[in-house]
């Protein structure tokens, strides 16, 4: 199990389904450029995109209730992303409409602590997974924040994570085969 600072824990097995999945998602969304778009890949994906700033006040006053950030909405099988535009900054929105994207591809029906946890792993692994955090040579969370396009606390706790991910694989010397496929990828793109 991995705990990265007092973080709720996931067990091994999890981690390694988000991950495989947040790769799977890129792909097959043929996204290819870094930093990842939340807004491209839900464009791709055909999820709307709903800025708080269009609707009337009394649907923005419940959005609000619902959630500062963004939430998620079905509605006869149409996926619907509504997030705040009015005080977070792009990268927070980007992050944002990530985390409601991993409810999507997860599988997520409710939201329970455990399913924020997972869409929070998500949304971090899918913005700046560690095999490309490797591959620009990142030696600093400022390194993570000026590639992947994160909120600086985000670009901390991705580099934390980093540092723990880097110190598995020079334990084991090897990488999993997905993010084999994610380097093979983005590296084909280039």
């Amino acid at each position: 199990m991995i705990t990265i600072s007092n973080r709720s824990i996931l067990s091994d097995k999890t981690y390694d389904y988000i991950m495989e999945t947040a790769v799977h998602t890129i792909i097959e969304n043929k996204i290819q450029c870094i930093p990842l778009s939340g807004f491209e890949l839900a464009t791709r994906m055909n999820i709307k995109l709903i800025p708080y700033s269009k609707l009337s006040e009394n649907k923005l006053n419940a959005a609000i209730i619902v959630s500062e950030d963004g939430f998620l909405l079905e509605y006869y099988g149409q996926y619907y992303i509504y997030y705040d535009d009015f005080y977070s900054i792009d990268r927070r929105q980007n992050w944002t409409i990530l985390h409601e994207i991993g409810h999507i591809v997860l599988d997520h029906i409710g939201h329970n602590i455990n399913e924020e946890n997972e869409a929070n792993f998500f949304a971090k692994y899918i913005i700046a997974p560690p095999i490309l955090i490797r591959e620009i040579k990142a030696k600093c969370p400022e390194d993570v924040y000026n590639n992947f396009f994160i909120s600086k606390q985000a670009s901390e706790y991705s580099y934390e994570y980093f540092i723990h991910w880097q110190k598995i694989h020079e334990k084991n010397r090897s990488i999993k085969i997905y993010e084999k496929y994610l380097l093979d990828y983005y590296k084909s793109k280039k």
